[in-house]
């Protein structure tokens, strides 16, 4: 099965409609799919339930897919950097679902590995647990947290090879694996493909197996906040 496409409309033909749920990788602008993220926002797909650490800031990143009023719903944990969002958000727009991160890491890669919810003391006390089922542990509260899964995931690695086999580079992993794993379907996009073997097996972050759809193209390494010093 060819996993290689020439584009990242290409990899997303017939898999975007309105009203989907897409986990997104990345964190802050580290990391995140920004080719996927370009091509959904000129497919026009609406309604769109996002699962991602944050919203990019207001011209990169989802941040985007805000500004053309694409996304409906943020399943997010940070999202500081961006007055787009904090506007539509403030007067209605946007619905939110906070999230700490370690428990959005966890509902993705649980959704991923089969498993339906887990229970965690995080959020417990606070209005993260509104709603949610309380039980005792040992004398502990815990909150039960759903398990994601997602109707399509995007993600973003440093290498892959033709199987879909991803390695990572440095802190750009963040929320990736988690987030592949989840969705039904998983686009990747990397900055260069090679043949099977050629990657060192023991330095495979994401198995192959999980993804279905990959592209290879240039990428704008941006830094989020800048801070410099007099020499």
């Amino acid at each position: 099965m060819n996993k290689v496409y020439g584009s990242a409309a290409e990899a997303l033909d017939g898999l975007l409609f309105d009203g989907m749920f897409i986990a997104a990788g990345g964190f802050g602008l580290c990391g995140i799919p920004e080719l996927l993220i370009q091509a959904i926002k000129e497919a026009g797909t609406r309604d769109l339930t996002f699962a991602s650490n944050n919203a990019g800031v207001d011209d990169f990143g989802i941040g985007i897919l805000l500004q053309t009023r694409q996304v409906k719903k943020m399943i997010s944990s940070y999202v500081g950097e961006n007055a787009e969002f904090m506007r539509q958000y403030l007067s209605g727009e946007l619905e939110l679902e906070f999230n700490p991160q370690g428990t959005l890491a966890e509902r993705m890669r649980a959704g991923g590995c089969g498993i339906p919810g887990f229970y965690t003391k995080t959020g417990v006390g606070t209005v993260i647990a509104e709603g949610k089922e309380h039980k005792e542990f040992d004398g502990q509260t815990y909150i039960l947290e759903r398990g994601i899964v997602a109707d399509l995931s995007i993600v973003k690695a440093w290498k892959a090879d033709t199987t879909g086999n991803l390695v990572f580079r440095k802190t750009a992993r963040n929320f990736n694996p988690p987030a592949a794993m989840c969705g039904k379907v998983c686009v990747a996009e990397v900055e260069e493909i090679v043949q099977p073997g050629e990657l060192d097996p023991d330095k495979i972050h994401l198995p192959g197996i999980y993804v279905h759809r990959l592209i290879q193209g240039e990428h704008e390494k941006r830094i989020e906040q800048r801070t410099t010093r007099a020499a």
